[in-house]
């Protein structure tokens, strides 16, 4: 069969018509030294800082340092199959992380992708890890608080939300116990936590997320893990990519929480990267730009103006120390960055006080602002009277004889610091810390074994909402307390002590008040405080009961 030549001549002219020219550019370049997460690429002279590179067997890398005629980048997983001589391409993008509700509930990389074994994450939005935090024009006073559920923290050292505050201790005194009790108190209050774990080992990665799923915790929670036996650059990148999770719902109007657990490994981690790509060391061989890499994290952390959408996004970097030592040089690094810290002592962790907060040198810079006026309105007095209880408890080891007032002062704070005792995976609804505290404060435990605070506390909280179960609802409605609802406390206390056998039966005797003894009416002076009339009441009963003794037994030897 002849074949025409028109026929062909069409087909060509078709085939012309519907072609297209597309380049597909990439800048590439080679490999010419690999090892320890890090590689140094000979060309790729058009990259961007932080460009995210493409290797063989499709493993992913960053960009870290430009220089002239090569670039170090930092290699996001298993560099083991690399050699020198491979290829590398650029991809026009920075580094960036999936974003979204998909990612609630999930355990994910530093590259956002899945490793829970629950499937691939279904988003299509995603977020550079590097940003320039918001300004100080776009941003608000923080005001709103963030209930931690623990009474030392939402007493005396309260976080509000768009706060960044450290979380600082030597290892093993409660700092993760810390963060997981907050998340878990988020249940149902419209915050979204980012937990980020950085150079932990994967169990207990696995411990924290099965106790956030026990608790229906994991709701409202993602978990960024960059495991201790994963590569230094996935631990240095981990921080900033859940930060970028964060800013999604900031962006959004909506209030997020991120926990850095901890920012010593991730300094140890950019340390690491920094001298192998052989940046010149500083301090203890830090990389100069060591406190940068902290504070451009931590400023991102942010309350937003209406008009921006009033989100928030609040930071609880976690900082171990050494041996107590605060002073070192990333702890003041990172506590100059902050709005104040949580210092946790191991002394106290080791007497049985936990969590073990030292109210002394803990702080909050946002302070009453970010607590609710009934929280303000009983732990008015609580850091000071904890500030005397320390001095005097120093004090009182070395004298043998107190005078009345200075074992009324010891008395109350050891019962205070019994109060503020709780278990872990606990947290406390801010209306009950309300009504304990108001208690504590007010001396109606100063009575009570102290060994058996914790069971007045469980028992007295039973008891209102059998007998008044209107009382702890109006609190948290309120948020203040007025003369009824102190009214209606103050009966609660005495009734309960009255019918459990607490300490004695009836609340502090108010001052000016006339206290009954056996010996009779005893006159308070009107400036005596309620815990010191109460006291001296006591006294007196005692001095009568030893006079009616010491007659009886005069008249019996008569």
């Amino acid at each position: 069969m002849a074949i025409r030549s028109d026929e062909i001549t069409s087909i060509i002219r078709g085939e012309l018509k519907g072609f297209e020219a597309g380049a597909d550019v990439a800048g590439v370049g080679t490999i010419v030294e690999v090892g320890d997460g890090i590689a140094q690429i000979y060309g790729l002279s058009g990259a961007l800082a932080s460009e995210l590179l493409e290797f063989p067997n499709g493993i992913m890398g960053m960009a870290f340092n430009l220089e002239e005629e090569t670039v170090g980048a930092l290699i996001l997983g298993g560099y083991t199959s690399l050699k020198e001589g491979d290829q590398v391409k650029t991809t026009g993008r920075v580094v960036e992380v999936p974003v979204g509700d998909a990612l609630i509930g999930r355990v994910v990389n530093p590259l956002g992708q899945a490793i829970d074994g629950k499937g691939p994450i279904e988003t299509k939005k995603t977020r550079p890890v590097e940003r320039i935090a918001p300004g100080v024009i776009v941003r608000q006073p923080v005001d709103t608080p963030v209930q931690t559920g623990i009474k030392a923290i939402d007493s005396m050292i309260p976080i509000g939300r768009g706060q960044r505050e450290l979380i600082i201790g030597d290892r093993q005194t409660g700092k993760t116990a810390i963060a997981i009790d907050t998340i878990i108190n988020q249940k149902g209050q419209d915050l979204i936590c980012i937990y980020v774990a950085i150079g932990q080992k994967q169990s207990t990665v696995a411990q924290v997320v099965a106790q956030l799923e026990e608790r229906g915790a994991m709701d409202h929670t993602i978990v960024v893990s960059a495991a201790a036996s994963d590569p230094a650059p996935l631990q240095f990148l981990a921080p900033y990519a859940g930060v970028a999770m964060g800013e999604e719902f900031l962006d959004n109007g909506r209030d997020a929480l991120c926990v850095y657990d901890d920012l010593s490994k991730h300094a140890w981690a950019y340390r690491q990267v920094s001298l192998l790509m052989r940046r010149p060391p500083g301090r203890e061989a830090y990389p100069g730009d060591i406190f940068y890499a902290h504070s451009r994290l931590l400023e991102r952390a942010a309350r937003l103006n209406k008009e921006n959408g009033g989100g928030s996004l609040t930071a609880l970097p976690v900082i171990e120390t050494q041996a107590g030592d605060v002073s070192a040089y990333i702890p003041t690094n990172v506590i100059s960055i902050t709005d104040g810290q949580i210092f946790l002592q191991t002394d106290l962790f080791n007497q049985g006080q936990r969590p073990a907060v030292n109210a002394g040198i803990s702080v909050s810079r946002v302070g009453g602002n970010a607590q609710i006026k009934a929280m303000r309105q009983v732990s008015g007095r609580l850091r000071l009277d904890l500030a005397q209880y320390r001095e005097l408890a120093a004090f009182a080891q070395f004298a043998s004889d107190l005078d009345k007032a200075t074992r009324d002062q010891l008395t109350r704070g050891e019962k205070l610091t019994a109060t503020l005792r709780q278990p872990q995976f606990a947290p406390v609804p801010v209306e009950r810390q309300v009504a304990i505290l108001w208690a504590a404060t007010n001396g109606h435990l100063d009575d009570v074994e102290t060994a058996k605070v914790g069971d007045f506390e469980a028992e007295f909280m039973r008891f209102i909402e059998s007998t008044n179960e209107g009382l702890l609802p109006a609190i948290a409605k309120e948020k203040s307390l007025s003369d009824d609802l102190v009214d209606q406390l103050t009966k609660a206390v005495t009734d309960f002590k009255e019918q459990t056998g607490y300490g004695r039966a009836g609340a502090p005797t108010k001052p000016g008040s006339q206290a009954k003894s056996k010996g009779g009416n005893a006159k308070q002076p009107a400036d005596l405080g309620t815990a010191e009339a109460e006291a001296s009441a006591e006294t007196d009963a005692r001095a009568a009961e030893v006079k009616d003794e010491t007659e009886a037994s005069e008249a019996g030897e008569a």
